[in-house]
């Protein structure tokens, strides 16, 4: 049997995207298909600053190592700062931002006081965000502060 459809193909010519631009100046829109750049590997990215720790992580973080090293549950500490399970698990995990009563709630019910709880973040951004110089002939290096402070 024979095909009646005739054996050619549809032939796009190449259409560089200045003679798009002109066509659209014009008005004229051709109803072609675009032409396929070249797969060209991207360049590397250049690398990302350090990102700045967040307040509420730093704090979080403090309430789980303490709570950790008391060996005590989220309920039970939870339960002696008078907040829910989920919210304590939440601060703990750097995803809500407590009020300085609900910190001090917490820090209370691990045998801290607010001011010890924030020294104690202080103490990791310090750690965290300090550039080290060499000291001396020694190599020592010491933690550079930049005048940075926070009290509670």
């Amino acid at each position: 049997m024979t095909d009646p459809a005739p054996k050619h193909a549809t032939v796009i010519p190449f259409e560089r995207s200045a003679d798009r631009t002109a066509d659209r100046a014009a008005g004229r829109t051709a109803h072609r298909a675009a032409p396929t750049a070249p797969l060209v590997p991207a360049a590397p990215a250049a690398p990302a600053a350090p990102r700045e720790p967040l307040w509420r992580d730093l704090v979080g973080d403090v309430l789980r190592r303490e709570r950790l090293g008391q060996e005590r549950t989220l309920k039970d500490v939870a339960d002696a700062a008078r907040i829910s399970v989920p919210y304590l698990s939440e601060i703990e995990r750097g995803r809500k931002e407590a009020s300085s009563e609900v910190l001090a709630a917490a820090a209370q019910a691990l045998g801290l006081g607010l001011g010890d709880l924030l020294a104690l973040a202080h103490g990791r951004l310090i750690r965290l965000t300090s550039t080290t110089s060499p000291r001396g002939g020694r190599g020592a290096a010491v933690p550079r502060r930049d005048g940075m402070c926070l009290a509670a």
